[in-house]
């Protein structure tokens, strides 16, 4: 185990130099800078462009530099300092930026993930002990429309029927007296009430392929030799489910970290933009379209980072979960 856990690790540390370089070159592809768009938003608005202001913010921002230079410049900060540079658009610190929309998206994320197992877990065992029930149809269906229906589409139907048939908004996590105001009881219970609806939302296409992924690995688990063999031993269906064909087919569960923590960053940004979601979703969306590349750059790398850190989290419990993988 710990040979299989060191080998991993090892791995993980090129993995991370490589994903480094790669989203700062994503960056870098379109033609232009965050000034050229400035420059062409100030030209469609009618505003009179200042060549002597673009020249000190290009020294400023150092984009006249080389590529590598840049990228070393950005890297060396990240990892010497924590300095993840400045936004062009916001005119702030990069971290400090993504650290104030981090702990909402943390929330949801988590509270997505409990949603999923929660409810994928048990209707998945039920459908493949009682397959081809009515049940087992029932949770097909509900799972083949929760994996057709976009997330945002969703939203946007469920946004409208509350609105016109109880004449309130889903937006938001707060309602509008909560959103600046200090923490307290009534603005955590205000948070609960919203929570749940970006929760649902977000969670159902997740919930619908973890339930058909449960369903199939556990009906293959079920019809293997030990299972007979552990029945004619005696053991009650219910504890032979639960301590053999279950354990094994727990595994797509466990592997689920691997996306959970880029989730984490990205959130689910389309969805995000419907719902009005204080995340860190519609700031990679609009750092994008901006071109601000140290806040794109450090989004990409951070999702890149986290999807390698939950991969190897969700390998090493697979590997105490079914030892098989270790090997």
């Amino acid at each position: 185990m710990l040979r299989f856990i060191g080998r991993r690790i090892l791995q993980v540390i090129p993995t991370l130099i490589i994903i480094s370089i790669v989203s700062f070159v994503i960056i870098q592809l379109p033609p232009g800078d965050y000034l050229d768009t400035l420059a062409a938003t100030m030209a469609e608005q009618g505003d009179t462009i200042d060549r002597e202001l673009m020249a000190a913010l290009e020294k400023r921002y150092g984009l006249g530099d080389p590529v590598y230079v840049q990228y070393w410049k950005w890297i060396t900060g990240i990892v010497t300092r924590g300095d993840f540079g400045m936004s062009f658009e916001w005119g702030r610190p990069v971290s400090q930026l993504i650290w104030d929309r981090f702990w909402f998206t943390l929330i949801i994320s988590i509270s997505t993930l409990l949603f999923i197992w929660a409810v994928a877990l048990p209707i998945g065992v039920y459908s493949a002990v009682r397959k081809y029930s009515i049940g087992d149809y029932i949770a097909t269906l509900f799972g083949f429309i929760g994996l057709a229906i976009p997330n945002f589409l969703m939203a946007l139907v469920l946004m409208y029927w509350s609105f016109k048939y109880f004449g309130q908004s889903v937006g938001g996590l707060f309602s509008p007296e909560y959103v600046s105001a200090e923490w307290s009881w009534g603005k955590f219970v205000d948070l609960l009430g919203h929570l749940w609806i970006p929760v649902i939302i977000i969670g159902t296409a997740g919930t619908a392929e973890l339930i058909r992924v449960m369903r199939a690995n556990l009906l293959d688990e079920l019809s293997k030799p030990y299972v007979e063999t552990a029945r004619s031993k005696g053991l009650t269906e219910r504890r032979l489910l639960i301590k053999y064909p279950v354990r094994v087919a727990l595994n797509p569960f466990v592997s689920t970290l691997g996306w959970i923590l880029p989730a984490i960053i990205s959130a689910d940004a389309v969805t995000s933009v419907v719902l009005s979601l204080p995340t860190t979703g519609p700031l990679l969306l609009r750092s994008l379209l901006a071109q601000d590349m140290y806040l794109a750059g450090s989004f990409i790398m951070l999702v890149s980072v986290l999807t390698v850190i939950g991969t190897l989290i969700s390998d090493i419990m697979l590997a105490w979960l079914d030892p098989r993988i270790r090997y």
